[in-house]
């Protein structure tokens, strides 16, 4: 479906093979483009602008595999002009569509978040340059196995990567190689100010994180932890650096050799829900945690 220019009308591609490359999307009062049961799809190249409510939208009727390749798009100034918590906002909306690769975007100027996929499973986010985000700039939540969010910048937003949804089944993933900076809370009273927030099954490596007012890393939350790895992060100016859950049903997390820099409350810290508890793991023993190990790692 070769599709040269378009202004101020939506592309609805429903069960669609082929491209929409070099197009121009602009002044629309919903989406700009939504691809719906996708069989063989590439998005590229196209300039997506003032949108009322998203820029490109990914999405399957039901849960399964997909392939669309979204790559080298320019996409700025996506509002949220129908509200909600994130069903609008997005740059790149994915949704129920597995094995999608999103790559190479410039996305700037959303309500929401850059690239969000909500139920897409092994979907890639890799090398986007996303900046001034009103949420999280990099999203994987709600029933999802397998993400990689590897080597994309995020300047500005209220949460650089969040891997969530655990106790709907979200799942397994690698955040690695980003740069994630000048963080900000919400007004609305929402704890964000966070670099990297994951729950369960992922390994966090080699990210640097600098300017997040609440943590560098959170590592699950509450009772939502399971077997996550973070290594090798360089971490400045954070409230806390790394937040790891304690509590009784959380489960396992290795933190070792991260450099932690410039925090105001500790470097890392044991964590009940919102509450940091006992010393700074940091230069503390962390075996009264069970479920915690905590090694090599240098702050100042």
């Amino acid at each position: 479906m070769p599709l040269r220019r378009q202004q101020r009308g939506r592309c609805d591609a429903l069960k669609a093979a082929g491209r929409v490359a070099n197009c121009e999307f602009g002044d629309i009062a919903q989406s700009a483009l939504f691809s719906k049961d996708a069989a063989g799809l590439e998005i590229s190249h196209n300039h997506v602008h003032d949108c009322g409510n998203n820029g490109i939208l990914v999405w399957r009727t039901e849960v399964g595999e997909d392939g669309t390749i979204v790559s080298g798009n320019r996409i700025e100034r996506i509002a949220a002009k129908d509200g909600g918590s994130g069903q609008n906002g997005n740059g790149i909306n994915v949704f129920r569509a597995g094995s999608v690769l999103v790559t190479q975007n410039r996305i700037a100027d959303c309500a929401f978040s850059a690239i969000r996929t909500n139920a897409g499973s092994n979907c890639q986010m890799v090398s986007n340059s996303c900046t001034r985000l009103g949420e999280v700039a990099l999203y994987a939540e709600f029933a999802f196995e397998g993400a990689v969010i590897a080597n994309n910048i995020v300047d500005t937003a209220a949460m650089g990567v969040s891997v969530t949804n655990f106790n709907e089944g979200g799942r397994l993933a690698v955040v690695q190689g980003n740069v994630i900076r000048n963080l900000f809370l919400r007004k609305t009273g929402e704890t964000r100010g966070i670099g990297i927030g994951v729950e369960a099954d992922s390994v966090v490596s080699r990210n640097v994180i600098e300017g997040a007012p609440s943590y560098g890393i959170l590592v699950g939350w509450g009772d939502y932890l399971r077997d996550v790895s973070v290594t090798d992060n360089v971490i400045r100016k954070a409230h806390i650096g790394i937040g790891v859950s304690v509590r009784p049903a959380a489960g396992t997390a290795l933190i070792t050799d991260n450099l932690i820099d410039g925090t105001k409350d500790g470097a890392i810290r044991a964590m009940k829900g919102p509450t940091p508890t006992g010393p700074d793991l940091a230069y503390d023993s962390a075996e009264s945690y069970r479920n915690v190990a905590i090694y090599a790692n240098v702050a100042r």
